[in-house]
């Protein structure tokens, strides 16, 4: 191997050992000592450098740390393979001058999509998060309780009682960053109650879905009906549990009349089972008042009550809440040590402060208001087309189109894309697409334009 002949610089200030790690790191990433070379004994290194044996020693102990090198017992040390990505310029090693010193951080930009500021005040909430950064400051400096915040959790129980029915407590709520998150810790409890078969409703929505196949649970596909989820074809004979949302299916918009609220009820009562409701969007109804929760009508504490925010506030912000039946409550104490909390204690104490201020609840209204328009608005622009159907259930932030065409579902979503506008495909039946087309975000008196431009490429 090529000599070890380093040009110390004693005036640098840096350790003798420190400068003769690099040289020989150099010599090796650069490709002048190989894979395999065994490097001179201690004391013949320092003895050629005229250095003491210790200052060898520490250099060949950082190169062995960092993994450059290793040593075998009465044999010495040698070379180790060094992986490095090929360099497009000499094929030898990462250029690592490919980012200029002098390159300037991107800058924040605004999406592609469209979209409506007009749909929340942000003003209001910037004063709720400057509070906090003011008046609580200390209470930043702390991790945040893996149940959420008190303030939160009191807040979110108050407003769920008040506005959905939903009997509850602090205790009994529990604090994350999105529903994902939520079904994970979920899917934790029910396997502490020995439950593994979790049914779902088919079409349903995909993330939770996955999240409970990614985590080893059975799943029974059922079929959603005019009235909701087919409770005739759950499972009759396991302990489980199933995932519905009752009020506003999604993406079907069915609803769960009375009568069959209480069939599945008797269903979870009998088999020992549970039901998770999933209150998604259940607040934005624009016909009569939101349809009470099913959670309310539970005697036998059969029900998990989840819901979120990122459609009352926005996209965003990542807080999801469950509503713990008593048994799951005592498992969540058992298993409350394994986690902490994932979502920001910023943002929970911000938004306890927005709510108890009343502006959650004056925010809700405006925006069902606002949205009933818009969901009209998009009915009468598509109302001429004759290849476009519109499903109209009167709630929520999107609504179905039955597109008759000859293109894919994912051509029509990039289409969509190019105008900035956000439609999901969701299943192709003899030539008809259907497709999730979200609204919400679309500014009111731009509706017509936009859908006209949108037929235009469709």
């Amino acid at each position: 191997m090529k000599a070890i002949m380093p040009d110390f610089d004693k005036e640098s200030g840096a350790p003798l050992y420190l400068q003769l790690f690099e040289y020989i790191k150099d010599a090796i990433l650069s490709g002048e000592t190989v894979y395999g070379e065994k490097l001179p004994s201690l004391r013949n290194l320092s003895e050629s450098l005229s250095i003491s044996i210790t200052t060898a020693e520490q250099a060949y102990a950082q190169l062995e740390v960092e993994g450059y090198i290793a040593s075998r017992p009465r044999s010495g040390y040698f070379v180790r393979d060094i992986y490095q990505p090929r360099s497009r310029e000499d094929g030898r090693g990462a250029d690592v001058d490919t980012i200029p010193a002098s390159l300037e951080a991107p800058a924040i930009e605004e999406p592609d999509m469209v979209f409506d500021l007009s749909t929340f005040d942000f003003a209001k909430w910037k004063k709720c998060v400057s509070r906090v950064l003011t008046d609580y400051q200390s209470n930043l400096l702390f991790e945040g309780d893996p149940q959420g915040e008190e303030l939160l959790r009191y807040e979110v129980s108050r407003y769920l009682y008040s506005s959905r029915g939903v009997r509850c407590n602090p205790d009994s709520v529990l604090i994350a960053a999105g529903t994902q998150q939520i079904t994970s810790i979920l899917a934790t409890m029910l396997r502490q109650l020995k439950i593994d078969h979790v049914s779902v409703e088919e079409p349903g929505y995909q993330p939770v879905i996955t999240s409970f196949a990614n985590r080893g649970f059975a799943l029974s596909h059922i079929p959603v009906r005019a009235d909701g989820i087919d409770i005739e074809r759950l499972p009759g004979n396991i302990r489980s549990a199933v995932y519905t949302s009752p009020s506003n299916q999604f993406p079907t918009g069915a609803v769960m009349p009375i009568r069959r609220r209480y069939e599945l009820l008797e269903w979870a009562t009998k088999n020992d089972s549970y039901i998770i409701e999933d209150d998604y969007d259940s607040e934005l109804r624009y016909i009569g008042k939101p349809i009470p929760a099913l959670q309310g009508l539970d005697a036998k504490d059969r029900v998990i009550y989840l819901g979120s925010f990122s459609s009352t506030l926005f996209s965003a912000i990542k807080i999801s809440y469950m509503v713990m039946p008593a048994a799951l409550q005592g498992t969540f104490r058992t298993i409350a040590g394994q986690y902490t909390q994932t979502c920001s204690k910023t943002e929970q104490l911000a938004l306890g402060l927005f709510m108890e201020q009343g502006s959650y609840q004056t925010g809700i209204k405006k925006l069902r208001r606002l949205n009933g328009q818009k969901l009209q608005a998009v009915i009468a622009a598509f109302s001429g087309a004759q290849r476009v159907e519109t499903v109209n259930t009167h709630s929520g932030i999107n609504i179905i189109l039955k597109v008759k065409t000859r293109k894919s579902g994912v051509t029509l979503q990039k289409e969509a894309e190019e105008l900035g506008l956000l439609a999901v495909p969701l299943r192709e039946e003899k030539g008809v697409q259907h497709m999730n087309f979200y609204f919400s975000q679309l500014p009111l008196l731009e509706i017509p334009k936009l859908i006209e431009a949108l037929l235009e490429k469709w």
